[in-house]
């Protein structure tokens, strides 16, 4: 009778280090929990199931509009100074009529019974506050 060799298992069912069904597991084990190339953000951080070191820092969106983009923005319509003090206020003013009209675009969506808000609603809206686009014309007939 032949005695088992070191390099075997001792359990018939059981795979030795050098089966592949015991490299298999190995490697398995070693994959990451986040899954394969899908890099570390990807873990989720809309769902709420991410890593908990690598969830996404929040900050104040609105420090995104710059103050280059400010300055552009006063030099479109004619200022040539612009006062340190006024890139805070410009953003507040900002915010201001961006939280009205996504209100405003919020319950048209809603009274139609989608999810989406489209362009059309947005135009819709602007129309109604008195600031229309032109270009924008709903396919409408009259």
């Amino acid at each position: 009778m032949a005695t088992p060799s070191a390099s075997s298992s001792s359990r018939a069912g059981d795979p030795g280090p050098q089966s592949s069904a015991y490299a298999r597991a190995r490697v398995l084990q070693s994959t990451p929990a986040f899954g394969p190339g899908r890099g570390k953000g990807s873990g989720g951080l809309g769902k709420g199931f991410g890593m908990k070191r690598h969830r996404k820092i929040l900050r104040d969106n609105i420090k995104g509009i710059t103050k280059g983009s400010i300055r552009r923005l006063a030099r479109r319509g004619g200022v040539k100074r612009i006062s340190a003090g006024i890139y805070d206020e410009i953003r507040g003013v900002i915010k201001s009529r961006l939280t009205e009209i996504l209100q405003q675009c919020s319950i048209i969506a809603e009274h139609r019974l989608h999810k989406t808000v489209t362009a059309l609603d947005v135009i819709f809206v602007l129309n109604r506050l008195g600031t229309p686009i032109y270009g924008f014309e709903s396919r409408q007939k009259p």
